[in-house]
């Protein structure tokens, strides 16, 4: 479960994220839409700890993330928009030191094949270099790395970006299915569209505020199209419920 009360950073007069409340729990996705600098990445950074709230707090299954970053830590996996990966070794390489630097080093062969084809990625491009692999591939990897952690939690910045339509649509469907396993996603993205397959509540930032949250299934991608510019361009009104 991942929670923010009354989270807010500001950097000398800027005020990056105002007062966002909001709580996603087991098997829930919240897709942040908004523009860039509208808070998306400074939230995401703020669950990680990479960052000192002003004021508020971030929690992680009820953990504040400054209080025990460490420990809440152990329930999250971070996917970026490129995720870093060594590229001279291959992707079952990779993905057995990543578990082990979790923590997680009684993985045998079998179960880290297990990790990647949840993931998607197949034994044979397991074998190969990394330096080889797509955008598509990479991400996988980070999944399965996700799965190896047993995070219980998602943390998603721009996953979206880059990939061609088929990498799009196979990693909507991990993630749909990870979300229904129980796992809380919160994810930032540009992608209207894919952000209804992918939250159970999509949330319209704007300035470093959550100025709207609307249930994907309430509306066309039309509808949440001309809802989203309307914010972007200030219209008070423009839809949904704050």
């Amino acid at each position: 479960m991942l929670e923010a009360r009354k989270l807010t950073k500001s950097f000398g007069d800027v005020r990056a994220l105002q007062s966002l409340n909001v709580r996603i729990g087991a098997g829930e996705g919240l897709c942040l839409l908004g523009a860039n600098g509208a808070g998306k990445t400074t939230t995401i950074n703020l669950f990680l700890a990479f960052l000192e709230p002003t004021s508020g707090s971030a929690l992680v299954n009820g953990q504040d993330v400054q209080r025990d970053p460490i420990g809440s830590k152990r329930h999250l996996a971070y996917i970026p928009e490129q995720v870093a990966l060594y590229p001279s070794l291959t992707g079952l390489e990779n993905l057995e030191f990543l578990a082990e630097l979790s923590g997680h080093r009684d993985y045998g062969a079998d179960d880290l094949f297990r990790f990647l084809e949840r993931a998607g990625l197949d034994s044979v491009a397991a074998f190969r270099r990394v330096a080889e692999y797509s955008k598509g591939m990479r991400q996988k990897v980070a999944i399965a790395a996700a799965l190896a952690r047993r995070a219980s939690a998602f943390l998603l910045d721009e996953p979206l970006s880059g990939l061609d339509p088929k990498a799009a649509n196979e990693f909507t469907e991990v993630l749909g299915g990870l979300r229904s396993e129980g796992a809380a996603v919160l994810l930032a993205t540009h992608d209207i569209f894919r952000a209804r397959e992918l939250g159970t509540t999509i949330g319209i930032m704007r300035s470093g505020e959550l100025v709207d949250q609307l249930d994907p299934a309430s509306v066309t991608a039309a509808e949440l199209e001309k809802i989203y510019l309307a914010h972007m361009r200030g219209v008070s009104g423009a839809g949904g419920s704050t």
